[in-house]
């Protein structure tokens, strides 16, 4: 063997050990880190804080004086430059043809009902604040008829640029009697500190892992030791961090949309893209596959993301009391994130998947609360250093039971083999052909079967 073929066969042999080790390093679990439950997030110091307890009774009521400012700055339509020739889609961004056509139907048929039926329809269900942490938070809270079915406590988790309107319409089907099951839920709907009527941190460093800490005192403080919870979008996120970090609070996770950041699940996707059919069965490769359609959709789609995680309150204070930026800004994730094909469309397909009074109610939470800033916020702290890399959530084994739902059209799909790596007792993952990002809202009987497929295989009554 010759002086080269030696030296090549101890490169060769040192890169695959190095390679060994880096991947057993990979591989091997860390611990659960300590967290402090208690952590202040109000205002000041917190040196003379006194939490408290109580539980206060919320009702959504906005002044007269609120919505007529609201319409004279609809009636005073700034100038929206004409979509080029032959670019009538979405493609550009919002439509402002659609813009013009929804800032109508708000103006002339959505806000004169508000006080007779939007409003009421908002406070259809029993909403509540409570202080946890330094910070008023908002939640919806609704209990099933009494009876002998078992009750299960089950937290739903929003997303940006989401809010509690999503789960209205599954709200019932999951806490109404039922012949389809022995149980029933009993609902706690929040809304993320910094979002809707739920107050913002006044503290940098309040991201995914802080708000889980919070959401899981909230449950203790309404009074659950023992809950499910479900998510979608940062929902998701925190959902995942409650049943990594308090797998004695949380029976099970249920999310819409899975994810794992971190090195080792982005390898083994490289892997599986090289033969995707050794991996994910044939029918739903185009879920995951091929990545380059992926990637470009991320270069395409992702503008907003990054805005929002370098300077949130530049882009918020252009949108904080702007009723008609803030409608472009938001409506256009409900038509791209829905389905991308959407973008090609004049009207940008938002009716396709949503109502308008639907789309138009989550869009006034974030106008009346003045919660645009504070709620993108999150992306800041959330791709921070300081949040990506505390604890290194992947290596952090999830034991709790896990279930995903992955609709075709969502933002994110990871392949069950990347989500095993962390989620350790994934015991269901659905794949539905109908539904996009805001499942949820978009499509809550599937959602909802999903959940009740979930919690009947992993629930012992």
């Amino acid at each position: 063997m010759g002086l080269g073929t030696q030296f090549l066969c101890l490169f060769v042999g040192c890169v695959s050990l190095a390679g060994y080790s880096y991947y057993r390093e990979l591989t091997t679990p860390l611990p659960v880190p300590t967290l402090q439950l208690d952590e202040y997030w109000g205002p000041g110091d917190g040196a003379t804080y006194q939490e408290d307890t109580s539980i206060r009774s919320f009702n959504i009521s906005i002044d007269t004086r609120t919505i007529q400012k609201l319409l004279q700055q609809l009636k005073d339509l700034p100038h929206l430059e004409q979509p080029l020739e032959n670019a009538d889609s979405f493609e550009y961004g919002f439509n402002t043809n659609r813009l013009r056509e929804i800032v109508h139907f708000w103006r002339k048929r959505y806000l004169p009902k508000w006080a007779i039926e939007r409003e009421p329809y908002l406070n259809r269900y029993p909403h509540y604040k409570a202080q946890i942490q330094g910070l008023d938070i908002h939640y919806i809270h609704v209990r099933p008829e009494a009876g002998k079915r078992t009750v299960l406590p089950l937290l739903l988790l929003h997303g940006w640029p989401g809010s509690v309107r999503e789960f209205y319409d599954i709200i019932p089907l999951l806490t109404e009697p039922s012949t389809e099951r022995e149980f029933t839920f009993e609902v706690i709907v929040p809304s993320l500190p910094g979002f809707g009527w739920s107050q913002g941190s006044a503290k940098v460093g309040f991201g995914g892992q802080k708000m889980a800490v919070v959401m899981r005192n909230l449950m203790e403080r309404i009074g659950h030791k023992r809950f499910f919870v479900h998510g979608g979008d940062w929902g998701a996120l925190i959902t995942d961090m409650m049943g990594t970090y308090f797998p004695d609070s949380v029976m099970g996770i249920h999310q819409s949309g899975c994810g794992v950041i971190g090195t080792l699940a982005t390898w083994k996707t490289m892997i599986a893209s090289v033969a995707p059919s050794l991996f994910v069965e044939k029918r739903h490769v185009p879920y995951y596959f091929p990545l380059g359609s992926y990637f470009r959709e991320i270069l395409l789609e992702s503008g907003y993301m990054h805005l929002q995680a370098t300077k949130p309150d530049t882009i918020g204070t252009a949108l904080i009391g702007n009723p008609i930026g803030l409608a472009a800004y938001i409506l256009e994730k409900f038509s791209t994130q829905t389905d991308r094909a959407f973008r090609k469309l004049p009207d940008g397909g938002l009716e396709r998947a949503f109502s308008l009074d639907a789309l138009l109610d989550n869009l006034m939470i974030y106008y009346l609360t003045d919660s645009i800033t504070t709620s993108q916020r999150l992306y800041a702290e959330a791709f921070s250093k300081r949040e990506l890399f505390a604890g290194e959530l992947e290596r952090i084994p999830n034991l709790v039971p896990a279930a995903c739902a992955k609709f075709r059209h969502d933002v994110l799909q990871t392949i069950d083999w990347a989500l095993r790596g962390h989620y350790h007792n994934l015991v269901q993952s659905n794949h539905f052909d109908d539904g996009g990002h805001f499942s949820v809202m978009q499509v809550p009987k599937v959602v909802y079967r999903d959940i009740l497929e979930f919690v009947e295989k992993v629930f012992e009554g």
